[in-house]
């Protein structure tokens, strides 16, 4: 990223962005991110749905689905382009941005992009459009006549939200991992100013502007890594960012389950502000709820509470009409967008936008694995997507009573049991050990008596046990952004030092998945040195091989996750070659090898699996 620009020009142009709040900002069509979007002129609505592939479009004067467009592989952010009905859509599976006609359905442009398109917005006039890319950090401005890329600009770690200022000439971005919000200007696509999260903020998705104050909205989680006895701290929070200078602290955030009551929530994910700025909606993931609150014009109070609202399974998305008089909900398990009045805050309709393509068991486990009501919890406060959200893991590194455990992804789960770094389950049925355990304090969902883990199996105790564990089995593979042109000259010479007898990577790291811990075959742990740096550890140093594909994102490395870079892993932190015989490499073998890691997957796994003779966990 570019060095952040001197003192005096940062507070220059939050000066002239200051005088962009004088007067009425009407919100427009596309202004922040979402899952959904509503055209300028009120008439179409249209909904990205994750799991079907498809953009929905809904006749809002009618609340009928107009078409249902397949777009590609978990499409999440959708925009409406200026004042038109073509709507543009980031295929994050697909790296890909897709120019859709609303009112034909047909798909005017596709545009490649590097990696993980996530948020999408475009200006008012329609002359451009801009989308983050999370995993290479950078948001990338497109022409949509022409469906050009025009620029790139870097963004920051793992950018996922994204707003256009209201003065048109700033982004604004927010942090996945960190929830920072960043301002970057248009013209420049230069750092002009940010606003730091705290490091316990954490799963900051997309944040909304103030249409008439200077102020920005921003929901996350707050995960303090600390677990003591296993219950760990996460809490639901907003953050509110002054987009202008002042003597007082410009970043606040407000928790959602405390200031507001006591009716304790989890997971936000999206929000959403009436176009005369008076009510903030924010929905609830985990709980399954809405939170309606009164912005109020005091920088030290700045929300209250106005109703909670009961709504459907998963809702991942939250958007107003632009005259203010309806909001939109999107139920995402439950596969509908629910239409509320907001004068009354009663439901007024309900739309189904895609059928569920899910099979019934999966579905079920998709449920379980999002909800933080019993009988996964008692408290209300934390679900498995919490910390593995859509499969991938929140770059934390928990302090559990075992020690430090960094969180891995699900990707490939059926494949590598044993499963966590201490090689503790076997089997996903397992976590009902950590369901019913202090950590999530659930009622369980096996009612009789339940095996202890690497025992006696826990399948077939329970279908909702089992239908979690095939949720939780059913994480696939992309293949890595570095690999899509094959293997790099660097990756080639990187890949022979791995798989060299000289350096022994491929001793423990072998097969499909590069690991040695496979489905269907005794366990096994190494100690490779990493427990040394750990005093808290409790299990001892030996840990179980993890997965290396889907490394290029997955940064800081290792159990305690200290390596901050692939190179960290070979050279500071390897000590005594005891992971991997690395010290005789010159710095450019380290780079090529370190090159070879980043480009994985760079094949899918699974048929080489099928013809290795590696066992799938049968569910």
């Amino acid at each position: 990223m570019t060095s952040q620009p001197a003192h005096s020009r940062i507070l220059a142009c939050v000066a002239v962005a200051a005088l962009a709040f004088v007067g009425p900002n009407p919100v427009h069509a596309g202004s922040s991110n979402s899952l959904m979007d509503i055209s300028a002129d009120g008439a179409l609505l249209a909904c990205s749905n994750r799991d079907s592939g498809t953009v929905t479009v809904v006749d809002l004067a009618t609340n009928k689905v107009l078409r249902e467009v397949t777009v590609g592989h978990h499409p999440e952010g959708v925009s409406f382009i200026g004042q038109s009905h073509e709507i543009a859509v980031a295929v994050y599976d697909d790296d890909a941005v897709l120019i859709l006609d609303a009112d034909s359905g047909s798909t005017r442009a596709t545009v490649s992009v590097f990696d993980e398109p996530y948020g999408i917005v475009s200006t008012t006039d329609g002359g451009r459009i801009y989308v983050t890319l999370e995993y290479p950090g950078q948001v990338v401005e497109i022409d949509p006549r022409t469906a050009k890329i025009t620029r790139t600009f870097p963004a920051g770690a793992f950018p996922r939200g994204i707003a256009i200022g209201p003065d048109g000439n700033q982004l604004l971005i927010s942090e996945y991992l960190t929830a920072t919000i960043r301002a970057i200007d248009r013209s420049s696509g230069e750092l002009v100013d940010e606003w730091p999260g705290s490091s316990t903020d954490n799963l900051a998705r997309q944040l909304v502007i103030h249409p008439k104050r200077p102020k920005a909205y921003v929901t996350f989680i707050r995960s303090k890594v600390t677990a003591h006895q296993g219950a760990g701290s996460i809490f639901p929070y907003v953050g509110i960012a002054d987009l202008v200078e002042s003597e007082d602290s410009r970043r606040k955030r407000m928790p959602l389950d405390s200031v507001f009551g006591t009716r304790v929530t989890a997971n936000p994910w999206e929000v959403a502000i009436s176009p005369d700025g008076r009510q903030l909606y924010i929905v609830f993931s985990g709980t399954d709820d809405v939170f309606v609150c009164d912005t109020i014009d005091d920088d030290y109070r700045e929300l209250k509470l106005a109703k909670y609202i009961a709504t459907g399974r998963n809702p991942r998305a939250v958007r107003t009409s632009p005259d203010g008089a309806r909001f939109f909900v999107y139920n995402a398990l439950d596969f509908v967008v629910v239409v509320f009045d907001a004068k009354t805050l009663r439901q007024v309709g309900q739309i189904a936008v895609t059928k569920n393509p899910l099979s019934p068991e999966i579905h079920t486990g998709k449920v379980l694995f999002y909800t933080a009501l019993p009988p996964m919890t008692s408290q209300r406060w934390i679900s498995c997507s919490s910390c593995h959200p859509d499969g991938q893991p929140d770059g934390r590194t928990w302090h559990n009573p075992e020690g430090l455990r960094q969180t891995p992804p699900l990707h490939g789960l059926a494949f590598t049991h044993p499963q966590h770094w201490s090689a503790d389950r076997d089997e996903t049925q397992d976590f009902e050990h950590t369901i019913r355990g202090p950590l999530m304090g659930g009622q369980g969902l096996h009612k009789g008596r339940l095996n202890k883990p690497l025992g006696a199996t826990n399948k077939g105790l329970s279908a909702s046990l089992d239908a979690l564990a095939a949720y939780t089995n059913s994480h696939t593979f992309t293949l890595s952004p570095y690999a899509k042109k094959g293997l790099s000259p660097a990756a080639e010479r990187g890949q022979k030092l791995f798989a060299s007898k000289q350096t022994k990577c491929a001793e423990c790291h072998s097969g499909p998945f590069l690991t040695d811990s496979q489905s269907g075959k005794p366990s096994v742990r190494h100690d490779v040195g990493t427990g040394n740096a750990d005093a808290s550890e409790t299990m001892g140093s030996s840990y179980n091989t993890p997965m290396l594909l889907g490394l290029y994102r997955s940064a800081p490395y290792l159990h305690h996750g200290t390596a901050a870079t692939l190179q960290d892993v070979l050279t500071t932190q390897n000590a005594n070659d005891r992971h991997g015989v690395t010290s005789h490499l010159s710095p450019a073998e380290v780079n090529d090898l370190a090159e070879f890691l980043k480009s994985l997957p760079y094949e899918q796994p699974e048929p080489l699996a099928a013809d290795a003779g590696i066992i799938k966990v049968a569910n």
